[in-house]
């Protein structure tokens, strides 16, 4: 019987009610194995966490809150595009589209039921409420724009480098749907973080930042305005994600060192280096031709700069040496102070919003 049969089953949050038992001390909790009482938010172990869920509530936005009429009308004139910049538009919305919903499904079906922390589990519940929102978005500006929303929402079925992500997504999130499937032996364990590691990390880290790139670049052109806000709008929200995933990765790995071996950190670094490989091809697929000052060379260099960055935040070595960021602007779209008031534009003022400061967040790309 292999160690992967053997897991032994851990708490849900579902157990009977235990009428009489201790109060949860903080030592009690963990990240994944935790065996303490999961209904108990407090006390707070990883205050890292709830500060994130904290910003991430004040943080909130709805798409139908941004103005698309300029895009409405620059998207059905005759001249207001190019053929290359719609294609840049539908394959990136072909994308994102489904894409979310892919980590949504990750997160509610999978990553959820194996953290084993409240405070953890409260930002994952935020994190599946904001990536239903990203759905929302792109569907609102597909409808907006009288594009045909069953063939966008079905590029990644139906176009070579879209399917290729998607498909690489979803074998990463497979194993751990499945009901027998339980956390608490090394092989299983591991499986968790690799599968944390290509969600926050590649997924979510690398995956998007071709098109986040190209769609706001569009924006700082004056073409696509709403579209571009939205975006943006998503770029911040997901700079969150990855900085609380890659806070989860790191926790994971500080609780269970055993898990950090040399030939799992070997697996690691080839995965990075796949993904890097993928979300260029899907450069290439998307900007065969230069454009918007953009072509897909410089998105090579970008997306070994971004993993250079993302291996150093889990705590492996760089492995492109010597690239630096051809866009350094995209950084810019992460802090309020360097941008106008990212809410001045919104059709409703939250009040919590302009107190946001996303200095943190900065180091997402």
């Amino acid at each position: 019987m292999s160690e992967a049969s053997v897991a032994a089953p851990k708490v849900t949050g579902l157990e009977s009610l235990e009428f009489g038992a201790a109060r949860i001390r903080v030592d009690d909790k963990k990240i994944i194995n935790c065996f303490a009482d999961l209904n108990q938010l407090v006390p707070f172990k990883y205050e890292w966490a709830w500060d994130k869920y904290l910003k991430a509530c004040a943080n909130h936005w709805m798409p139908n809150e941004i103005n698309m009429s300029a895009d409405i009308a620059l998207w059905k004139s005759p001249n207001g595009l190019t053929a290359d910049e719609r294609e840049i538009i539908e394959r990136n919305l072909g994308f994102f589209a489904t894409a979310d919903s892919l980590v949504a499904n990750n997160l509610v079906l999978a990553v959820y039921r194996h953290i084993t922390n409240p405070e953890c589990r409260q930002y994952l519940l935020r994190q599946a409420f904001e990536e239903a929102l990203h759905t929302h978005a792109y569907q609102h500006v597909i409808m907006s724009l009288g594009m045909d929303e069953a063939r966008v929402f079905n590029m990644y079925r139906e176009i070579p480098s879209v399917a290729k992500k998607a498909a690489w997504a979803l074998n990463y999130t497979q194993s751990l749907t499945d009901p027998n499937f339980s956390t608490g032996t090394l092989e299983n364990d591991q499986r968790l973080l690799r599968d944390l590691i290509a969600f926050y990390v590649v997924f979510e880290g690398l995956f998007f930042y071709v098109g986040f790139t190209q769609v706001l670049s569009m924006g700082r052109r004056n073409k696509m305005i709403g579209t571009s806000e939205q975006f943006q709008y998503i770029l911040r929200d997901e700079s969150m994600h990855l900085n609380f995933g890659i806070d989860v990765i790191n926790q994971i790995k500080f609780e269970n060192p055993h898990l950090w071996t040399q030939a799992f950190q070997t697996e690691i670094i080839t995965m990075i280096k796949t993904g890097v490989e993928l979300e260029y091809q899907y450069a290439i697929d998307t900007m065969p031709r230069g454009i918007l000052g953009l072509n897909a060379a410089m998105f090579k260099d970008y997306l070994q700069f971004i993993a250079n960055r993302r291996l150093i935040q889990i705590g492996l070595s760089e492995q492109f040496p010597g690239v630096t960021n051809p866009f350094p602007w995209m950084s810019e779209m992460m802090d309020l102070k360097k941008e106008k008031n990212f809410f001045e534009t919104r059709v409703t003022e939250y009040q919590t919003g302009g107190t946001l400061s996303w200095e943190e967040e900065e180091e997402a790309v």
